[in-house]
């Protein structure tokens, strides 16, 4: 299991609003079944198997890339994966709260 924070940023576009976009990418992640996500105001993570976040990343680059008006796409991703245990997106928030709370 990994989980991944990916960030889908298209370059110029005429305008310095993105939100648009992110939600081309994000339709991507809605149409999957069995994927975990969460959308934050500087990325989304995501989690899954490698290989299928991988395939993901690529999907949501290519589709915002094939958005109108858009001829270059910097697509940024950050990979957590563990061999040592099973981990998820709310594992790893629930270890700081704990934490926190000490």
């Amino acid at each position: 299991m990994a989980i991944i924070e990916v960030s889908v940023v298209p370059l110029g576009t005429g305008t310095p609003s993105v939100s648009r976009y992110v939600a081309e990418a994000e339709r991507v992640l809605r149409g999957e079944k069995d994927i975990k996500y969460e959308l934050t105001a500087m990325g989304t993570i995501v989690e899954g198997e490698l290989d299928t976040l991988l395939a993901l990343v690529r999907k949501m680059h290519r589709t915002v890339l094939d958005t109108a008006g858009v001829m270059r796409v910097v697509t940024t991703v950050k990979i957590d994966e563990r061999r040592d245990k099973e981990t998820s997106i709310r594992d790893k928030v629930a270890a700081v709260e704990k934490k926190l709370e000490s």
